[in-house]
């Protein structure tokens, strides 16, 4: 496909610099990803519970439902995925595994995507400092991207992984007024910071390379959250000092997406007015689309909160699947539901039940639904499905 923009380099392998963000839960696995890779960008896989995608995992599960068995299914089917997803990209691009580090089970996670052959993990939801050490002997065969949002996250990880004799491959700003699901801000209120926007975070970036004496290394910049536009691309990629976007929801919706079609079309059909930020279970800010199930949380709330209590029964399917839950944990300033169970639900098309997390901003074809390859073609040159190059 050509375009303009110079590559982005990973390991000495040039790529489409564009990267598809990891979503879960199953709505970036194999088929998605590898629609990506094939394109020669990076895809990603989210890691996070992709039993769902896999008939017989979900049903053992049933039957010994423990904590233990739920990691170990788990595993297989993050095994599965890597294996289809790197089959599938015919060895284009990279297959990149993204590891929420507010999961209990991210440490195994990480080790479970470099033994099934991942070429990249990619990990935010909280300070990454230990990746390093995770990846352990695969520290030259696995590419390692942290996502975070502001300049002080960032200096913090770098010095911290220098000691350890490792820098990051690529570096994933994502900007936490436009991105979906998790944010990387304290409070709602906080994701507008104007410590959070691009130009400001690369440029006080740019200076902390400087001060660590990191310049010639040119790590690469990634910018993620509300960047599924190609003028924004041109913008960041030509003006601002970035080596290649990340987008997610725009590559949710495509039909090579992994979700049921009814979570696409609740993605795509969304107005601005009915995507809102909440507290997510995590104690993370997140985004999503304003579904019947989340109007009715949101209401129901200051009441939830209010009886909020500590108790690993709260935790119906005893999978403990995050370091921190405010249900199980009782923790009355965030959110009261299990996202488990919520997002499992999206995944499979269930409307009224599910929570659908989504971007802040226009999706390039509306409502329309059209292939990875459509939206990579405008994504880097800005002509449309059906028009004509000028």
């Amino acid at each position: 496909m050509q375009h303009t923009f110079n590559p982005l380099t990973i390991r000495s392998k040039e790529l489409t610099p564009i990267v598809q963000g990891g979503m879960g839960v199953g709505i970036s696995a194999s088929s998605l990803s590898s629609a990506v890779a094939r394109e020669n960008g990076i895809g990603t896989i989210a890691s996070v519970d992709l039993r769902h995608l896999h008939e017989d995992l979900l049903a053992e599960s049933k039957i010994n439902p423990t904590e233990e068995k739920y990691c170990q299914l788990n595993h297989i089917a993050l095994d599965r995925e890597i294996q289809s997803a790197k089959a599938q990209s015919n060895g284009k691009g990279l297959i990149a595994v993204n590891v929420m580090k507010a999961v209990k089970d991210h440490a195994a996670l990480v080790r479970q995507a470099c033994e099934s052959g991942a070429d990249a993990i990619v990990m935010g939801a909280g300070l990454p400092l230990d990746l390093p050490e995770l990846v352990g002997g695969y520290k030259k065969d696995v590419a390692l991207l942290p996502i975070l949002s502001e300049s002080r996250g960032i200096g913090i990880v770098l010095k911290r992984w220098m000691k350890k004799g490792v820098l990051p491959d690529a570096i994933v700003i994502e900007h936490p007024a436009h991105a979906a699901g998790h944010l990387g801000a304290m409070t709602v209120d906080g994701v507008n910071d104007e410590k959070f926007e691009f130009k400001r975070v690369i440029t006080e970036t740019m200076e902390i390379f400087k001060t660590l004496g990191l310049e010639s290394e040119k790590i690469p910049l990634i910018l993620a959250g509300g960047m599924a536009n190609f003028d924004k691309i041109s913008t960041a990629l030509k003006e601002w000092g970035a080596s290649a976007v990340q987008i997610g929801t725009a590559f949710a919706v495509t039909q090579e997406g992994d979700a049921h079609i009814n979570f696409k079309n609740t993605l795509a059909g969304a107005e601005r007015e009915q995507i809102v930020e909440f507290m997510s279970v995590a104690g993370l800010p997140a985004r999503g689309v304003n579904t019947r199930f989340l109007s009715s949380y949101t209401k129901r709330l200051d009441k939830l909160q209010a009886n909020a209590k500590a108790d690993p029964r709260r935790c119906t399917q005893g999978i403990n699947c995050l370091t921190t839950c405010g249900l199980r944990d009782g923790l009355e300033k965030i959110g009261q539901f299990c996202i488990d169970i919520k997002l499992a639900e999206a995944f499979r098309g269930e409307v009224d039940k599910g929570l659908f997390f989504r971007g802040k901003d226009p999706l390039p074809f509306g409502s329309a639904i059209k292939s990875v390859r459509e939206t990579m073609e405008y994504l880097l040159t800005g002509v449309m499905p059906n028009q004509t190059a000028r």
